[in-house]
């Protein structure tokens, strides 16, 4: 559960881990971010309201314990506490930036101050006109709230207030929602989850429809071969892949077989830092870290 930037590709690495070990060794499940709720994560555990996104996976974890859920996806570092709560291990690199219909009215490419005069619906930049683009009133949305895409791109773009022409709804990365099927529409993505989609890794509900990416500050997404472009994931817009765990569970001492068990999927030696596991990574679009930061 967690980030749903990185929802499908823990489905895989999830079954793929699975499919490496007898059924004696513990096993490594991950729950969607949309679904029926409530859930009852794993055998034994208390029904949950099923988390929305990264944030609301980040209080689940902390608000209960290792009998109902182990770990939490996020693509943000939870804030530091001291004695410490979490433990947070790398797994991959992402990337957000915006996202338009494909033959509408956006232009190609905004700056950083054009996204914070857009999302507060500043005088004279509500039209795409403004931009060089098309002519058009623009279309600001946002993902749900809880969505970490939605925290990391207002910060990234400096928290304008937002003006009342934004409008929150559409479930992040969701390209196929009914309401960005529109030429005048602006709304934040995950590039390595759209090059996932844009790989196939799609379902009914999971898709980039018409959705292209744009560039920021004339840096482009992707690169000429449509993987994520290396130097906008270095850039302000690059963000980082996190499993995230109760910092006493993981560093456990003696080893304890939870501890052990989530070294063994999750940690630098673990699968998900094998080569395999980097090549699934890259596959579902993000950048694979070095062997020597994945799981640290």
């Amino acid at each position: 559960m967690g980030a749903e930037a990185a929802a499908a590709l823990m489905n895989r690495l999830s079954a793929d881990y699975n499919a490496t070990v007898p059924s004696s060794t513990p096993h490594f499940y991950s729950w969607d971010t949309l679904g029926p709720s409530p859930i009852t994560p794993k055998t034994g555990a208390f029904s949950i309201g099923r988390p929305s996104g990264g944030g609301p996976a980040l209080l689940t974890l902390n608000s209960y314990s290792r009998t109902t859920v182990d770990f939490a996806a996020s693509t943000q570092a939870p804030p530091y506490m001291d004695p410490p709560t979490f433990k947070t291990v790398v797994l991959g690199k992402d990337a957000v930036t915006w996202s338009a219909k494909a033959g509408g009215h956006a232009p190609a490419n905004l700056t950083t101050q054009d996204l914070y005069d857009i999302y507060s619906c500043a005088l004279g930049k509500t039209n795409w006109a403004a931009f060089g683009g098309g002519a058009g009133t623009i279309k600001p949305y946002l993902p749900q709230a809880g969505s970490d895409t939605r925290a990391f791109f207002l910060n990234a773009i400096g928290n304008p207030t937002l003006g009342a022409c934004v409008v929150t709804g559409p479930q992040e990365n969701q390209g196929t929602d009914p309401l960005l099927n529109d030429v005048d529409v602006i709304f934040p993505y995950s590039a390595g989850h759209w090059v996932g989609q844009a790989n196939g890794h799609t379902t009914a509900t999971d898709d980039k429809g018409t959705l292209t990416l744009r560039g920021i500050n004339g840096i482009a997404p992707l690169t000429a071969t449509g993987t994520l472009n290396p130097v906008f994931a270095g850039s302000t817009y690059g963000r980082v892949l996190y499993n995230v765990f109760r910092y006493s569970e993981w560093n456990a001492f003696p080893a304890t077989p939870q501890s052990t068990a989530l070294r063994a999927i999750f940690g630098s030696t673990g699968y998900l830092c094998s080569a395999a596991g980097r090549a699934t990574v890259a596959g579902y679009g993000f950048l694979a870290v070095p062997a020597a930061t994945c799981g640290t």
